[in-house]
């Protein structure tokens, strides 16, 4: 009996380190996910075309819900859009992501706030589907919501 114990003892803890290994790797791999929204919110910043296209598959569609209406774009267009000079810094952040993760499909759910001038302009939710390939996520598809109305920062 005291061997059954032991057992049941030795097996509960190496599926408890299992368990840990295996949450550790998916937070890594979540994380790794938010990579290529990280660069295109670095390019849209730095008003750099290349790094926005960079960060997507070509011909990714963008939908921009506003006021109840759909804006559809490529990520082509946007990044022509947003390189265009001006004085205005501009910069997008996410917080609290969900995400979630198949093999080599992903998807990342987050409100954002985006700035002008380190002041709120808009704000929403943002909607990212991803693709793994060649050994990198790629954004292949973006939605957001927007509205002037923010939360307090």
């Amino acid at each position: 009996m005291k061997a059954h114990a032991c057992l049941a003892v030795a097996f509960a803890l190496a599926f408890a380190i299992l368990l840990h290994v295996d949450h550790k790797m998916a937070r890594a791999q979540d994380s790794s996910v938010l990579v290529p929204i990280q660069a295109m919110f670095k390019g849209m910043t730095e008003r750099d075309p290349a790094a926005i296209k960079a960060a997507a598959l070509p011909g990714t569609v963008m939908v921009l819900m506003r006021d109840g209406k759909p804006t559809q774009m490529t990520i082509e267009v946007f990044a022509d859009h947003v390189a265009k000079p001006s004085k205005t810094h501009i910069e997008e952040r996410i917080h609290d992501p969900l995400i979630r993760v198949d093999h080599d499909l992903a998807m990342v759910w987050a409100p954002f706030v985006f700035l002008a001038d380190g002041k709120p302009d808009h704000c929403g939710t943002d909607l990212f589907n991803l693709v793994h390939s060649d050994g990198k996520w790629l954004i292949a598809g973006i939605a957001d919501t927007g509205s002037k109305v923010c939360p307090a920062q």
